[in-house]
């Protein structure tokens, strides 16, 4: 028996079945147009420049993949042993992998966080934080950026 009332309650999910399977196969071309990206932070192939010129000499930066100017990215961050990168924020939130050494992380109202290498990290965006790499070695941390990048002094220490 035909039940309008049944129907007219499931058309509008059945349309939306519809429109997601006429549109999967051109999603499909569109990710299979873009080519895969592998790195390791010793390549020598990566272009390193000077951070953002609030951190003091050292520190060095690298894209991985995307536009730090106009969305997200992910960037190989790398400083030498025993340095400290002062009180800051980001607009944008970050999620942080220490790929080598220690590092030492401190947000404004919570306990320093001691990264090793593995170690995850989330920044919440325009949380105010500074870092250290201990003096084991070199640091490099990956840290993919939701938003544009940029870093912003902050003062007093968090």
């Amino acid at each position: 028996m035909f039940d309008r009332r049944l129907w007219k309650a499931s058309l509008p999910l059945t349309l939306l079945c519809w429109l997601a399977l006429a549109c999967a196969p051109a999603a499909a071309q569109t990710a299979a147009a873009e080519k895969a990206v592998t790195r390791a932070h010793g390549d020598a192939q990566l272009a390193w420049s000077p951070c953002p010129p609030i951190f003091p000499k050292g520190c060095e930066v690298t894209v991985l993949h995307g536009d730090p100017a106009k969305g997200r990215s992910d960037v190989f961050l790398r400083t030498p042993a025993d340095y400290t990168l002062p009180s800051h924020w980001h607009t944008s939130a970050e999620h942080m992998i220490l790929v080598a050494g220690e590092m030492h992380v401190t947000y404004e109202g919570q306990e320093t966080a001691v990264l090793k290498p593995g170690s995850y990290a989330y920044g919440p965006a325009k949380a105010r934080h500074k870092a250290r790499c201990a003096n084991a070695g070199p640091c490099v941390l990956f840290i993919a950026f939701e938003s544009p990048i940029d870093a912003v002094l902050s003062e007093g220490t968090p």
